[in-house]
């Protein structure tokens, strides 16, 4: 029954890892590693995969979700330095920004009828562009006044590893107990099917870009707040690519139709847990992408095998 489950290799591959890593070093389950791994390395990716699955799953990609990450903090900078608005207010604006470039993005995709690939790739050069013009490349400071909102977002140490579990426990739900996340599938797995069935594919796509806007722009914002600096050069591709990545070694299909939020997380994890592993042990960062790589492709070998044998299964 366990070998069924979609997520049950990249679980099996995350336990081997941590094991692994706390045998090499003692210091890969310390107190002070653990938050760095969690709350620094897995967190940000978690958060950001969760809107890529639901995307996915409908057929859809967001390439821009990485600059939203790094606009919104820029975007809270400016408006409590330059024009003085409460920091609250501040906050709930960029988070709205988030909202609004991912209706930017399902529009361009869905009514116009561009390729998401195409216009988010488009968005997230025109946000990167903003960034650098009006910061002039260079980072600045959390403004004062939402210092102390900013603990609770993710200067405190386990904030953002737990913003992450309670984002994934509810984005499960949504997707395996509701109306939208059933209809999310449908749309990716028979899109035509889908709009026969009276399935109002547009609002689901138009949702779901929106949903992962608004995820990276709170991403942003943590990751601001966490290393108290607003730098241009946080976000972009990187985020982006990781997630996604987390999201397929968690079983979901580039394709569409499939996928989990549990899944992403446990791939978001097993990126973190590589990530931070390798730094423990000392190896160095030139050999590390190699290995990732490596490590991403048996991971998804063991993804493909283990659909070969749930198809046996049933058959």
């Amino acid at each position: 029954m366990f070998l069924r489950q979609r997520e049950a290799t990249v679980l099996v591959v995350t336990i081997a890892l941590i094991v692994y890593f706390s045998l090499a070093s003692s210091n890969f389950l310390g107190k002070s590693n653990l938050t760095t791994w969690l709350s620094q390395d897995a967190a940000p990716i978690i958060i950001i995969a969760i809107g890529e699955v639901l995307l996915l799953i409908c057929g859809e990609i967001d390439l821009s979700v990485g600059f939203i990450y790094t606009f919104s903090a820029f975007l809270m900078h400016y408006l409590i330095d330059f024009y003085h608005v409460p920091g609250l207010l501040a906050i709930l604006i960029s988070l709205l920004m988030g909202l609004v470039v991912g209706w930017i993005n399902a529009f361009l995709t869905v009514t116009v009828g561009l390729p998401s690939f195409i216009t988010t790739l488009g968005t997230g050069f025109v946000l990167l562009g903003l960034v650098n013009t009006t910061s002039h490349a260079q980072p600045s400071p959390i403004p004062p006044s939402v210092e102390g909102i900013g603990h609770w977002i993710g200067s405190f140490g386990w904030s953002e590893i737990s913003w992450a579990v309670a984002l994934v426990i509810l984005f499960h739900i949504i997707l395996t107990r509701t109306r939208w996340g059933l209809h999310t599938v449908a749309v990716g797995g028979n899109l035509l099917g889908a709009q026969e069935a009276g399935i109002k594919v547009r609002r689901i796509k138009y949702g779901n870009f929106m949903i992962t806007g608004l995820l990276g722009a709170f991403v942003g914002l943590q990751v601001a707040f966490q290393t108290n600096t607003i730098d241009p050069t946080s976000g972009g591709y990187t985020p982006m690519f990781y997630a996604v990545t987390a999201a397929v070694i968690g079983g979901t299909a580039m394709l569409g139709g499939v996928g989990t939020i549990l899944g992403a997380f446990l791939g978001a994890i097993v990126l973190a847990t590589l990530t931070d592993g390798f730094s423990i042990i000392g190896i160095s960062a030139n050999p590390l992408d190699i290995i990732f790589g490596g490590a991403i492709l048996i991971a998804m070998i063991a993804n493909v095998q283990l659909a070969r044998l749930r198809e046996a299964g049933r058959s």
